[in-house]
């Protein structure tokens, strides 16, 4: 069988730990056999990034502004203890954010469904996707630690004029202090990427933030956001779908739980980072949620929803065969393929994607599953089968298709 070709380069991102491992079988078993794979490879391991300064983190953020397409392996996020206990040169920042901020590109997320594994929350009946604004809030704060009683102050001196303090107040003992900030024009990108996926989706859009607390920071926030989605209001009227504008955050937590699902819920940085956890969980697992960011200019990258996999990786290195469930790290593959083959019009590509995607889903729906899945499976699947054997069950099947 002739293997099929890519015109432009995809960007290929690999990164750490029992993902990296995954990474390199998913290519070994499923992509290479039936793809002349035209990758641009980016290694954002820790030790590569230690070793590069982090230069590379921002060399792959370029190739994808450059290639259109990029497809990212999960990274090691970093705290202060790990710089001393790994002998980094430094805390480097987390790589997704880094690039999130070089695209100023927002993030959907939406779960991957199997009919025997219906989610936690009775009511949810269609895919819930989740837009996170991937700019400012505690991902680009400063912080510090205030030792003791003092007067704490925030000074601002714009270009050319005179310095502005704004009075925080007296610190009367040791305080925790950070300063959030983010940029007007980055939200107005959010607002719109928002807008265009609602429509072109024809799922209603829900935004929510605290601006009862929060007068100024998510006030701001909700009124820009609200001036970008009312000026495609036609548009909105055309696809039949709907903005609710004025719910605040806890609120929508509240009505996300009773409603069937099928809506994009736009969320500010922090709260969407903890909205898509909660609905990937909701839906089965962290596991079955697919990533992709989208920026402003027109650039993709594809990636998993979920961390590194450490204690997975830790018994990987004993020599154990872990269940480690690859299905986001399959689905950021099969995304970046897809949005290649539809950009360089090589449909051929575009259908092998979604080959592999129908295959996945027909394996678990067969009762061939990972560990995380098991215990919300109906009827119940008895017994899970390593990372490995997974694989080759969805290879056997792809092999069928094509």
């Amino acid at each position: 069988m002739s293997k099929i070709g890519m015109k432009t380069p995809l960007v290929e991102i690999d990164g750490d730990e029992m993902t990296r491992v995954i990474w390199g079988m998913i290519k070994e078993r499923l992509l290479e056999p039936f793809i002349d794979l035209n990758c641009e490879y980016y290694d954002l391991s820790l030790e590569n990034r230690d070793a590069t300064g982090d230069e590379v983190t921002f060399d792959a953020a370029r190739a994808i502004k450059k290639y259109g397409v990029g497809v990212k392996c999960a990274t090691i996020t970093l705290d202060q203890n790990d710089v001393q206990t790994r002998g980094l040169k430094k805390c480097w920042p987390t790589p997704n954010g880094s690039i999130r901020a070089f695209l100023d590109g927002t993030v959907f997320r939406k779960s991957i469904i199997a009919s025997n594994l219906p989610p936690g929350v009775r009511s949810w009946k269609k895919p819930i996707t989740i837009g996170r604004h991937a700019y400012g809030d505690i991902f680009k704060n400063n912080e510090q630690l205030l030792p003791g009683p003092g007067k704490l102050e925030v000074t601002y001196t714009p270009n050319g004029g005179q310095p502005v303090v704004l009075d925080c107040g007296a610190v009367e003992g040791a305080t925790l202090m950070t300063v959030h900030r983010n940029l007007e024009s980055s939200v107005r990108s959010f607002a719109r990427a928002c807008a265009n996926v609602a429509i072109d989706e024809k799922i209603d859009l829900w935004f929510g933030c605290k601006d009862t607390i929060s007068k100024i920071y998510h006030g701001r926030f909700r009124e820009i956001f609200k001036e970008e989605v009312e000026a495609r209001e036609a548009d909105f009227a055309k696809a039949g779908v709907r903005y609710l504008a004025d719910l605040l955050i806890d609120d929508a937590i509240a009505r996300s739980v009773r409603h069937e699902g099928g809506f994009l819920w736009a969320c500010m940085n922090y709260e969407g980072d903890l909205m898509s956890d909660m609905v990937g969980s909701g839906f089965g697992s962290l596991g079955m949620m697919t990533s992709v960011l989208v920026s402003p200019g027109g650039q993709y990258e594809f990636e998993a929803a979920h961390g590194t996999v450490t204690r997975h990786y830790e018994r990987h290195l004993q020599g154990e065969q872990t269940s480690t469930n690859p299905t986001a790290t399959l689905y950021a593959w099969t995304g970046g393929l897809a949005k290649r083959g539809e950009l360089d019009e090589t449909p051929e590509l575009t259908r092998f994607a979604h080959a592999i995607e129908t295959s996945l889903i027909e394996t678990i729906e067969a009762g061939i599953a990972t560990g995380d899945l098991i215990a919300g499976s109906q009827p119940r699947i008895e017994k899970s089968v390593s990372t490995e054997a997974f694989l080759e069950a969805i290879e056997k099947r792809l092999s069928e298709k094509v």
